[in-house]
């Protein structure tokens, strides 16, 4: 049985049944029956209906979606109400472009080899999608894994956190009672083994992923030959702060960036590089700021930072800061876990370049600044690690900002903007180790659709 813990006090809040390989083969024949008949395919005017009625209904249950979020993820009550308002405008985004997945004409008679023929593509469903999902965003990941493959009118078997599965599972019911055939959307609970069998299966046409990078590009390298794939993993966000940086706007924005659920987001403020001129007061300012962060119960409509998703990630996240402190690192701010289930949001002041808090993800309430006088040394600093997300520049000088767009090596670049601003229609993915593959709604959509190319023949053309 799994069990799903609140991760603030640890309390049971539900046990679910694993299912095995036999169980996801079977949700895989299903799948794959089902797209294999055409017959049996919904149509694009059908999957608007249905995709409409699913957000009327999740308007309608805003305050329930909010609470499983909340109480299963750890996610601050506020900050899981925007995640709600966001997945449902999330499948809106969906709905507006089913109308986008289209082909093009083909220009023929070129070459007198191409005369008297007329081509045109078409955008067809991939095929079977398989998604493995993260806890952080417990369900917005599974609109962005489903809902996407559902508009494309591709069946989806997802398989949610082990943490967080409950908003999944009522995403799923919603799906259906929105009139969904039951067998589009399949939810399986399973470990390792299982999940693997899923992903690699033949029959899947599409693996999106969203989690550790270890976990994703292992799973890569089995997937069946043809499977195409989209990986999101994390990274280490770096910001790069100029000597004329607007320090009023700029340090609430870093703030949020920074203890946004714990720090617990894939693009979470963690390394800013800030010029000499005015480290010193930013740092301390900014650890002010964070010292009065309200650290609580994430159902607590107060609470601005909630609990870690599990003890071991305070063990593993105390452990990084002692080891940055024991090197050298200054402590303007927290640097001790409150409880099992708690660290205090933390500013460290010029970590060591070799600590894990600088090379690795950190995944929880820490933020690190250097201090730099040269800023092309700074910009190589931000980009010497191998894993590449969102990036962000703060500063009034144009040039600048538009030479450190050029330079951060980043799919995406804030300019003045924290790291971690996101909005679901826009691209969004890592590059390098952080991943391979675009998201955002539309993008995702694409993906999860191939083109048909057909061309016709005729004395007449």
């Amino acid at each position: 049985m799994l069990k799903v813990f609140n991760p603030a006090d640890q309390s049971l809040i539900k046990e679910l049944p694993f299912v095995g390989k036999a169980e996801v083969d079977a949700a895989l024949n299903t799948a794959y029956a089902l797209f294999q008949d055409q017959s049996k395919w919904l149509p694009p005017h059908q999957r608007i209906e249905i995709l409409e009625r699913t957000a009327k209904i999740m308007e309608g249950r805003v305050e329930e979606l909010t609470q499983t979020a909340a109480r299963e993820g750890g996610k601050p009550y506020v900050d899981s109400k925007v995640e709600v308002l966001r997945a449902i405008n999330g499948v809106k985004i969906a709905i507006e472009h089913i109308p986008q997945l289209k082909g093009e004409q083909i220009p023929m008679g070129l070459t007198l080899s191409s005369d008297n023929r007329i081509a045109y593509t078409f955008r067809e469903p991939i095929g079977v999608v398989a998604a493995v999902s993260a806890f952080n965003h417990p369900l917005n990941l599974i609109i962005h894994q489903t809902v996407t493959a559902i508009a494309a009118g591709c069946p989806v078997i997802v398989k949610p956190a082990e943490t967080t599965p409950l908003s999944c599972l009522a995403f799923v019911d919603i799906l259906k009672e929105a009139g969904l055939p039951e067998d589009w959307c399949q939810a399986v609970i399973c470990e390792v083994e299982a999940a693997e069998h899923l992903v690699t299966d033949p029959r899947v046409n599409y693996f999106t992923f969203i989690g550790s990078a270890k976990v994703g590009w292992y799973l890569r390298s089995k997937l069946s030959p043809g499977t195409r794939c989209a990986l999101e993993h994390g990274g280490a966000a770096p910001v790069l702060v100029e000597k004329d940086a607007d320090i009023e706007d700029m340090l609430p924005a870093l703030l949020k960036g920074g203890f946004y659920h714990a720090g617990q987001v894939c693009v979470s403020v963690q390394r800013v590089f800030i010029h000499e001129d005015i480290c010193e007061e930013v740092a301390h300012r900014f650890a002010e700021m964070a010292k009065k962060l309200v650290v609580g119960d994430q159902l607590d409509e107060k609470t601005e930072v909630g609990p870690l998703i599990l003890p071991r990630e305070v063990d593993r996240v105390e452990a990084w800061v002692n080891e940055a402190v024991e090197g050298g690192a200054k402590v303007l701010c927290g640097g001790n876990r409150i409880s099992e289930s708690f660290y205090e949001p933390t500013v460290l002041l010029n970590p060591p370049a070799d600590a894990k808090v600088s090379t690795l993800e950190i995944f929880g309430p820490v933020v690190c600044i250097y201090s730099y006088s040269d800023r092309e040394e700074a910009i190589k600093r931000a980009n010497e690690l191998d894993v590449h997300f969102q990036a962000a520049v703060y500063t009034k000088n144009l040039d600048l900002a538009m030479d450190a767009v050029k330079k951060l090596n980043a799919n995406g670049v804030m300019v003045n903007d924290h790291t971690a601003f996101r909005v679901d229609w826009m691209p969004f993915g890592g590059r390098d180790t952080s991943g391979i593959g675009m998201g955002g709604i539309q993008y995702t959509m694409h993906e999860m659709t191939r083109e048909k190319l057909f061309v016709i023949k005729s004395k007449v053309l």
